[in-house]
């Protein structure tokens, strides 16, 4: 017998789950949110905020996460949090340096100036752009099962995905028209993998998801001030003004799916059981199997489920430095190529993802005054692989320093949480190291590196990764491994499945929310 009884407990603190959270309390669900273990985006050293991951809102364009904000009527309240980045993404490699600005002029005087050989190809390339995200924005903007289970949802969802490009058998390659190894294309293919999921070299990314990801990077994206922890606290506050709980540092230890088609959870301090009669996780669905030590688990998913893999990790390096140190036309987001695209991979010099975290903040909301900025940097980094994760943060550095001369003589602070290492304290550009005991927030031994999966077999039209339904009846998966290829997108697509499936088993809340209608805002 439990004590306390939700219809939903959520595990985990993605945008994705905190999101499915928020909509299903706003459809009158008793709503439980545990953190499950997982670390906020931002910890303290001294003074210091520092990210253990970067973080782009790059699904705010994405209608999956309009049609969320519509039912929670934040639409506005949201959109005064974010910034319109204008680059919206800047690229260093050895000889060229360009910029991406929003103004269509600009941009093809940029293109003009460093590719003029291929300006007719990326002329086009853009206007297919345009045509894949009306595309895909026509198609997810529907409430459909992504990706389906039934047979019902197999129909639906299939007819509405006939309409996206690059999914059928036989289409045209995309960036078949750049020759061969040409550096523009490398910048397409990176730009999206950063925003992906799926771990590189996994299997080739899929044509739909290169243009979707590139298209979300290139149609106006925004930034925001803070992190992801600004999106988690902003979609908490809105379940528990909805009458849900968030207990964001709690974990479970223990499931135990009773006989009565509940499910019990044991808390990590608690006696007392936890029932739910739906439980959504951000994880895989091998880690619901092993929470309830392979109990419950259907016969149908011992003998099929897809093998999903952590080949790779998204490795964070946070860096303060002087504003002095940093050119003034370094923008928000650029990526970093430390050997010309098209050469030979080489895994000791990666492709380095920069955040400025200053130039993400929206004009009516101006950061205090400060001669310091924080830099953070991402390579994505194979485990097992040639360059050890103890080296990377030395490696980060040297590429950063390569391509911002006056790094080196204003740097504050470095660190990354996932190698272990102590801080880098720089003063008069001498470094001093020391230990990791002075963090707040962040653990002394290294820290797991957010995953990049790989799951075999492919899912649902190459795009797809786990089911969305869990290895356990009544329970459900939102994270980065069901729909890997499409990133953040991925996720609220996940969360607005599992919302619409869960609320149509409750006739009388289905009900209500075809009522809800009339008083949901549109805009």
């Amino acid at each position: 017998m439990s004590d306390k009884h939700f219809d939903v407990v959520v595990l985990g603190r993605s945008i994705g789950a905190m999101a499915l959270a928020a909509l299903l309390a706003r459809r009158d669900f008793s709503v439980l949110v545990l953190g499950h273990g997982q670390r906020p985006a931002t910890y303290q050293f001294r003074e210091h905020a520092l990210r253990r991951r970067t973080f782009a809102p790059l699904a705010a364009t994405s209608p999956a996460f309009k049609r969320i904000l519509s039912e929670l009527a934040q639409s506005q309240v949201f959109r005064r949090r974010l910034a319109e980045l204008d680059p919206m993404l800047g690229v260093m490699m050895p000889g060229r340096s360009f910029e991406m600005p929003p103004d269509l002029a600009l941009f093809q005087a940029e293109i003009d100036r460093e590719f003029p050989e291929v300006r007719r190809v990326i002329d086009d390339l853009y206007v297919e752009l345009t045509r894949v995200n009306s595309s895909a924005d026509a198609v997810f903007e529907r409430d459909l099962v992504w990706p389906p289970g039934t047979f019902w949802e197999r129909r639906e969802t299939n007819s509405a995905a006939s309409a996206l490009p690059y999914l059928r058998p036989g289409d045209r390659a995309f960036l078949g028209d750049f020759p061969p190894h040409h550096p523009y294309a490398d910048i397409v293919v990176h730009s999206a993998q950063f925003a992906s999921h799926l771990a590189p070299g996994a299997r080739p990314h899929p044509s739909f998801a290169l243009a979707r990801l590139h298209g979300l990077w290139t149609r106006g994206p925004y930034g925001m001030p803070g992190s992801e922890d600004d999106v988690t606290d902003f979609l908490a506050e809105r379940v528990t003004a909805l009458g849900g709980q968030v207990m964001l540092q709690e974990r479970a230890l223990a499931l135990n799916p009773a006989r009565d088609q509940t499910l019990r959870l044991q808390l990590d301090g608690m006696e007392a059981l936890i029932g739910a009669t739906f439980l959504v996780t951000d994880d895989t669905g091998e880690s619901l199997a092993q929470l309830s030590r392979g109990d419950g688990v259907d016969h149908a998913a011992r003998r099929q489920w897809p093998l999903t893999t952590h080949k790779a990790g998204r490795f964070t390096v946070s860096i303060v430095v002087h504003k002095d140190g940093l050119p003034e036309p370094l923008g928000a987001e650029t990526i970093i190529f430390p050997r010309m695209p098209g050469a030979p991979p080489d895994p000791l010099c990666p492709v380095v993802r920069l955040q400025r975290t200053d130039r993400a903040v929206p004009e009516d909301n101006a950061l205090p005054a400060s001669d310091v900025v924080l830099l953070v940097a991402e390579i994505l980094l194979a485990t097992p692989g040639s360059l050890a994760i103890s080296e990377a943060r030395g490696v980060v550095l040297d590429i950063l320093r390569s391509y911002l001369p006056f790094l080196e003589r204003h740097l504050v602070v470095v660190d990354s949480p996932h190698d272990g290492l102590p801080v880098w304290v720089y003063a008069d550009g001498h470094k001093t190291l020391v230990d990791r005991m002075e963090t707040r927030g962040s653990a002394r031994s290294p820290e797991v590196m957010p995953a990049l999966v790989s799951v075999e077999p492919s899912g649902f039209l190459g795009i797809g990764g786990e089911p969305i339904r869990g290895p356990i009846p009544h329970t459900f998966l939102v994270g980065r491994s069901v729909l890997p290829s499409l990133g953040q997108e991925g996720e609220l697509l996940a969360a607005c499945s599992v919302a619409r499936i869960i609320t149509r088993s409750d006739r009388r809340r289905a009900r209500m929310r075809r009522d809800m209608w009339s008083r949901i805002e549109f805009g």
